[in-house]
């Protein structure tokens, strides 16, 4: 087995083949990751979403329609709880492009967001001031997206994003991490040609209970579930599926597409999908 180790998003990345990745093959994963970057970072000034935090039309990037027609799944689901234009309430909190960390006076986010934010083959339009924050789909989207980059090598392939990851051609067993003590695992479950993704508000948390998922509605983080994980085809719906766990209709989002899930409450208390293949360890 050969492990390739990079850093992108602002993440650790491992990309296990049975082979070692030629040369060509990561220059190809790279120039993929920069253009995601270039294009969906809302923490690079020269990204194409900050170019739109006024407002504007801009050629539509590639995998606008694949996340946002997600997203509009997520946000039906979720009552606008889950939104794309949630970036200025991260802001508000101090989860802004210079990690200030300094939490403010919360912001929802905007309501009926695909009355504002629209999109096609060709273009991607924003009625108003706003921030594109596509974190509850995107780097699952990336992950499948350098899976795909990586098709023309033989054998089993692994790409994990730290933790979001997806399997081609192969098995592996993975621990469900304990929200409250990493050293812990609350299951394990395999994952065998298809992908895992995880969220937890421990993970990107800071001052006085702040961390990431924020319920749109509100600009607040949310409170009753503390970890979820998501077992689905792709890891893209694997990933949305694990925000959306964290809201009311987030199951019923996840059985329609047929993702096996697991979440834990901020009480200690566990729930699963029928059907769950792996194992836990408490109740």
């Amino acid at each position: 087995m050969h492990i390739w180790r990079f850093e992108a998003i602002g993440t650790r990345w491992e990309v296990a083949t049975a082979h070692a990745v030629p040369a060509e093959r990561r220059r190809a994963v790279t120039e993929l990751i920069a253009a995601f970057d270039a294009a969906w970072s809302r923490f690079r000034r020269d990204s194409l979403v900050s170019s739109l935090r006024e407002g504007g039309r801009v050629a539509a990037p590639p995998d606008a329609a694949a996340m946002l027609s997600v997203y509009a799944e997520l946000g039906r689901a979720t009552e606008g709880a889950v939104t794309p234009l949630i970036g200025t309430a991260l802001e508000a909190l101090g989860y802004d492009s210079g990690l200030s960390l300094r939490a403010g006076r919360p912001v929802p986010a905007p309501a009926h967001w695909e009355r504002m934010l629209r999109w096609d083959d060709a273009a991607l339009t924003l009625a108003g001031p706003a921030l594109i924050d596509v974190g509850a789909v995107g780097k699952g989207r990336l992950v499948d997206r350098v899976l795909e980059a990586l098709a023309p090598l033989p054998g089993p392939v692994t790409v994990d994003a730290s933790g979001d990851l997806r399997v081609r051609g192969g098995a592996i067993r993975v621990a469900l991490e304990h929200p409250y003590d990493p050293a812990m695992a609350v299951g394990v479950v395999p994952v065998a040609d298809a992908a895992l993704c995880a969220s937890a508000g421990n993970r990107r948390a800071w001052a006085d209970g702040m961390h990431h998922v924020l319920d749109g509605r509100t600009g607040l983080p949310v409170r009753t579930w503390a970890a979820t994980w998501a077992l689905a085809a792709d890891a893209m719906h694997a990933d949305a599926a694990a925000t959306a766990l964290f809201f009311d209709g987030g199951a019923g989002l996840a059985d329609q597409w047929g993702v096996h899930w697991v979440r834990m409450a901020t009480d200690g208390r566990i729930e699963r999908s029928p059907g769950f293949p792996g194992e836990l360890f408490t109740r």
